[in-house]
């Protein structure tokens, strides 16, 4: 047990709300159930607070989130390890050093960009995402075939916002550049 604050008993069954991110939620909650991870109380209050986030997100702002009476810092560090090792959660770096998550449950990577001047984090649309996902898998299995293992990769891009519109829709996806 890391602190007194930390439930590390198995919930039979949780009370959740009808939010939009309850699914989300469910499907990690059956992931970690079938990597053999338990379901604790701060497991699925990070994951909820996860879920609530569009964007990618610090550890330090999930801990804000879910509170200290329901988990400690360490706690947080210790399951977002956890989600990332199952591939519940992904990791970016942005330029200011900062690792941020988010919430998978499976899905393909989701790949950003990030303004200069104001940190505004700007999703790829999906077509330049797949495409940039392809270019990504076919250079993993080169290095797999070269016989590297464990084979990962991280790629966040960085630039000034064309416009303050660019800046206010931080959340819509961006346009392929041709």
């Amino acid at each position: 047990m890391i602190a007194s604050t930390q439930t590390n008993s198995p919930l039979a069954g949780s009370s959740k709300s009808t939010a939009p991110s309850l699914s989300q939620v469910d499907l990690a909650t059956a992931r970690l159930k079938s990597a053999g991870l338990r379901v604790t109380q701060p497991r699925l209050a990070i994951l909820a607070a996860l879920s609530r986030h569009s964007s990618p997100t610090s550890i330090e702002q999930i801990h804000t989130e879910v509170g200290s009476a329901t988990c400690d810092l360490v706690t947080v560090y210790r399951c977002m390890a956890a989600f990332e090792r199952i591939g519940l959660v992904s990791r970016a770096f942005f330029h200011n050093g900062t690792a941020l998550f988010r919430l998978t449950c499976g899905e393909p990577e989701r790949y950003h960009v990030v303004c200069k001047e104001t940190n505004a984090v700007a999703e790829l649309d999906a077509a330049t995402s797949a495409e940039l996902r392809r270019a990504v898998e076919a250079v993993q299995e080169t290095l797999r075939a070269r016989g590297y293992t464990d084979v990962g990769h991280m790629v966040e891009f960085f630039g000034v916002a064309p416009s303050p519109a660019a800046v206010r829709g931080a959340n819509a996806p961006v346009s392929a550049i041709r």
